[in-house]
């Protein structure tokens, strides 16, 4: 617990924490060989810390279209995880997007690549991780492929597997 690191909950911190949250080290404990861990360092950038959910996914790369559209359908509590490539030079998800998938039903997206206006994004009602951020828009042409499988710091992620993410991490159903 992080009163015992001499640290508050994460409630007065500002952090939204679902009473239902999973933390993903009791849930490895648990469930180890049924589960990958992804570990790249993504940052925890949304309003909520934890949150998990049914994968869909998007592959592109420095072009945000299908992830603007992807998160205008119904999320019905499924967390996309974009494969950007690890790319920094430009954003794949701002507020604008990040608003339409809270207003959609969204439990989260995961951006191997950035995204920007955090500040904004860390006030809304959504779970995100990425790898930083910068200010820089991306290409609007539509480029990538949805609901594929992806492989994201040799962890395998397929449409449909169950993903769970917190500060600590990210699981990923095998």
């Amino acid at each position: 617990m992080c009163e015992s690191l001499g640290e508050p909950p994460p409630c007065i911190r500002g952090e939204s924490v679902n009473a239902s949250a999973v933390n993903t080290a009791d849930l490895y404990d648990e469930r180890g060989g049924e589960l990958d861990s992804v570990s790249l360092q993504f940052q925890s950038l949304g309003g909520h810390s934890h949150f998990r959910g049914p994968v869909r996914t998007i592959r592109c790369f420095e072009d945000n279209a299908l992830v603007k559209s992807v998160l205008a359908t119904p999320g019905n509590g499924s967390v996309l995880v974009v494969d950007g490539a690890g790319s920094l030079r430009t954003a794949l998800m701002g507020d604008l997007i990040a608003a339409s998938a809270v207003a959609n039903g969204w439990a989260g997206v995961v951006i191997n690549g950035a995204i920007r206006d955090r500040i904004a994004i860390a006030g809304l009602p959504l779970g995100v991780k990425a790898l930083g951020s910068n200010p820089r828009k991306s290409a609007k042409e539509g480029a990538g492929a949805v609901d594929v499988p992806l492989e994201i710091d040799g962890v395998a992620i397929r449409p449909g597997a169950m993903i769970w993410c917190d500060p600590d991490g990210i699981l990923v159903e095998r």
